[in-house]
């Protein structure tokens, strides 16, 4: 049976480092009135940074294609590959060495190289941070996902947002804490796997949003013509009394006030989420920057820019629009799982093909998001994090393609304390591991320093789960300090 709320903050005292048990259910007394519910009565420290958006590249997105250049491939383009070390491929992308089909050039005072796929970043390339030595635990898109969604490469961890909003709380009552808003086309590998609670209360899970389709959040609103809204009501008190009765024969059931919790939730975001969605209020010139100036268009089969830019844009517009109204943690996906013809960025056949139009639909919505916010003063206390679950091969696949490279790959992040304009950690000049073998950056350490920054020590909020003390970074992680403001 699962604890209560109030029995789970018992039974998990030791897992909020120096925080009194005291403390928290006081906080939890409160959280309880106000329909809260994080756990920290307090940050560990002050906070620079109030919520999170995540940019996640599903399928593997080539950061030697983007925005980690090298001179290296130019010189030495379709010259056979020699690495001076054993070299585990995943598939066969041991071919010559390729250079970006992707020209790049210098942005920005700082001067930062960026292919033009991603030219829109230019214009706030001095405001984002890189870091170029990023190292994975596997090749397999499933594990890879994981790691970088939870912290953990296998399934039954909750995700990152479920963490934040599990210690922090929210900052709404009327929309999730968590919201995800995936690709079109559907989900990437593992689902919403990947912003389970797992172990966590249920009520920290994300909750996926599709804005582009007619329904964009599942069962919310009754579709049949028969449906009332006195019929509406009137159900939802029989489910109230039912509830009511259940749980009073079950109070250690923490899943039956979770699920209470959400059709409460859920009543308020019949108003309120409709609202956030709509974006017809928006003036013309912000819908433009967004690349939504042709909405409705319709597009080719194959995988093109103008369809990438509508559907990527309107995500990264309602995202603005989420934390406006207080959503504390948004993910936000570009590619699907495995399919044919691809529509994510497993570019084993052809990167030209399908990183040109994928990048440039995520350079042109990712730029407007972050001049938006910067324009409106909320990228001050909001961290943008760019990432995806490793890397590419600086050698070809058959002719333009490139194969999994988990040895080293970017994430780049702004806003909410990050200092701007930098990079820290460098690949070596193939592209192929870290130029510094001996002190690569982990995921451990990416989110040790989002949650340093959401002001929250990430080796005390831990939960324990089945004999063991969990927390996002596991048993690692380090704050980069370079990172900070």
């Amino acid at each position: 049976m699962f604890p209560s709320r109030r029995e789970f903050l018992q039974q998990n005292a030791w897992g909020f480092g120096t925080l009194a048990l005291s403390s928290l259910l006081m906080q939890e007394d409160a959280d309880a009135a106000s329909g809260q519910s994080g756990v920290l009565a307090s940050p560990h420290h002050p906070p620079k940074a109030k919520r999170v958006i995540q940019l996640f590249m599903s399928g593997a997105a080539s950061p030697i294609d983007m925005f980690d250049h090298k001179p290296f491939l130019d010189k030495h383009h379709g010259e056979e590959s020699d690495f001076g070390e054993h070299v585990e491929a995943f598939q066969n992308g041991l071919g010559p060495w390729m250079r970006s089909p992707f020209p790049f050039r210098p942005y920005g005072k700082s001067g930062k190289m960026l292919s033009d796929v991603v030219a829109p970043l230019g214009a706030c390339v001095d405001d984002m941070a890189f870091v170029h030595n990023m190292v994975g635990k596997s090749g397999v898109h499933s594990q890879a996902t994981y790691l970088q969604a939870t912290g953990f490469d296998t399934p039954g961890y909750p995700g990152m947002g479920a963490w934040i909003s599990y210690g922090l709380g929210s900052l709404n009552d009327n929309l999730p804490a968590f919201v995800v808003l995936p690709d079109h086309r559907g989900f990437a590998s593992n689902g919403p796997k990947n912003w389970s609670s797992a172990f966590l209360p249920a009520s920290t899970q994300g909750t996926a949003i599709f804005p582009q389709r007619a329904n964009p959040i599942e069962d919310l609103m009754p579709s049949s013509s028969f449906t009332t809204k006195a019929g509406d009501a009137a159900s939802m008190r029989l489910l109230e009394r039912i509830n009511g009765q259940y749980q009073s024969q079950r109070p250690g059931d923490s899943r039956l006030e979770a699920r209470i919790r959400s059709y409460e939730l859920a009543a308020k975001m019949q108003l309120s989420a409709p609202q956030a969605l709509d974006i017809s209020d928006e003036p013309q010139h912000i819908l433009k920057m967004y690349g939504l100036d042709r909405m409705g268009s319709e597009y080719p089969a194959e995988i093109n820019a103008p369809e990438e830019i509508e559907y990527f844009g309107r995500k990264c517009l309602i995202a603005r629009r989420l934390i406006e109204r207080g959503v504390r943690f948004i993910q936000i996906w570009s590619g699907n799982d495995n399919g044919f013809p691809r529509r994510n960025w497993d570019s084993h056949e052809d990167i030209r093909r399908d990183h040109g139009p994928l990048a440039t639909g995520m350079a042109v919505g990712t730029a407007a998001l972050i001049q938006d916010l910067k324009q409106r003063g909320l990228l001050d206390d909001t961290i943008i994090l760019w990432t995806t679950e490793f890397g590419r091969m600086p050698s070809t696949q058959g002719n333009v393609g490139r194969d999994h490279n988990p040895y080293v790959f970017t994430n780049w992040l702004c806003g909410g304390g990050i200092k701007p304009g930098v990079t820290h950690g460098q690949s070596d000049q193939w592209g192929y591991k870290p130029l510094d073998r001996d002190h690569p950056t982990q995921v451990y350490d990416i989110h040790a320093t989002m949650l340093h920054l959401l002001g929250i020590n990430h080796e005390k909020l831990t939960v324990r789960h089945n004999g063991i003390d969990r927390r996002l970074t596991d048993v690692h992680g380090h704050v980069i300090r370079e990172l900070l403001a």
